[in-house]
């Protein structure tokens, strides 16, 4: 993992490497192949920084399931916008199914706030939701996660799909602002 990256007018330090990642995303699988066993779950990823999650997470699913995306998005830079935006809307009959929901992140919770109401009213036999990450701290909302990668502090993070206006997403560890005042960052997973 590279010691820093520059991203437009910010560095970032090593954070969670590719293999604490990978091994996370194994766990989470083998826990909703039990758990769905029998039931052929539909996936909905949040665009755009859930599709590496959520595609790394359906690789390791082995009971029939289904994948789709919509795309919301409230951030813009570093900080949350505070409103939720759809531009791309599920085409999906989720009636009956078994909805489980990737994400990348859990900030403030408004995203998902935002859009679980809108999809209950699909009639979902359930719904559930998948996070790489959730920021226990900076959450205003009441949504919690049923399979969560990590818990994090409330810091920026770039990479395997996060970004900062637009780029950062390749990277295929997580990495975190490094803020000014600290020497060094020792949250390496």
């Amino acid at each position: 993992m590279a010691a820093q990256v520059f991203i437009h007018n910010k560095v970032f330090v090593p954070f969670i490497s590719a293999e604490a990642i990978g091994q996370r995303i194994a766990e989470i699988g083998a826990k909703i192949n039990e758990n769905y066993a029998g039931k052929s779950p539909l996936l909905i990823g949040i665009l755009n920084g859930s599709f590496i999650f959520a595609a790394d997470l359906f690789r390791e699913l082995t009971i029939d399931a289904e994948i789709s995306f919509v795309k919301l998005a409230s951030y813009a830079g570093t900080a949350t916008t505070g409103q939720v935006v759809t531009a791309i809307g599920l085409k999906e009959n989720i009636e009956g199914r078994h909805v489980i929901i990737v994400e990348d992140i859990i900030d403030t919770g408004k995203t998902l706030s935002s859009f679980l109401p809108e999809l209950h009213k699909m009639r979902p036999a359930s719904v559930k939701i998948a996070t790489l990450l959730t920021k226990p701290d900076a959450l205003k909302y009441p949504v919690a996660a049923d399979y969560c990668a990590f818990e994090i502090e409330n810091k920026f993070v770039v990479g395997y799909g996060l970004d900062y206006d637009g780029l950062g997403r390749n990277l295929p560890a997580l990495f975190i602002l490094k803020d000014r005042n600290d020497d060094k960052i020792n949250a390496t997973i």
